[in-house]
């Protein structure tokens, strides 16, 4: 499952401890790779979905990652790719409460904070992973 350490490092952004950093966001991207690959509700859907490639875009910060996933395979990276079928972009704030539960990624779309080119199903898709993704984990530290 989830190693201990990955699950550690998720505990104390989820409670705040420590500095934070746009970067953080691949911690999450972890989690998903490694319950892709062993959680089988989960693996099943990244089985099942046609792969996507989404690129992230932290506005007021200049940061940028990707996350691909589908066919079975989880992957992520730092900086730019090429020919994302979608493209979010937010400021640090909105990521942030996006990421911690406090803000609605659909309440976010239509307010405008939450800025999406490319493929709506796509995106839609991938908020449903990361949303089971979210349930997993809480699970595991017996939220």
């Amino acid at each position: 499952m989830v190693s201990d350490d990955l699950l550690q490092k998720l505990k104390a952004l989820r409670d705040g401890g420590g500095e934070r950093s746009p970067s953080d966001a691949l911690v999450l991207c972890e989690a998903l790779k490694q319950l892709a690959a062993e959680n089988e509700d989960i693996k099943e859907e990244v089985e099942d979905m046609d792969t996507i490639l989404v690129q992230f875009v932290w506005t007021d910060v200049d940061y940028k990652y990707w996350v691909k996933i589908g066919e079975g395979e989880v992957d992520y990276g730092e900086g730019e790719t090429e020919d994302p079928s979608v493209t979010m972009k937010a400021t640090s704030t909105t990521w942030g409460g996006l990421g911690a539960g406090e803000i609605d990624a659909t309440s976010a779309y239509m307010s405008g904070d939450l800025l999406i080119d490319g493929t709506l199903q796509d995106a839609i898709a991938y908020g449903e992973i990361n949303g089971m993704v979210g349930d997993v984990l809480k699970e595991l530290r017996g939220e």
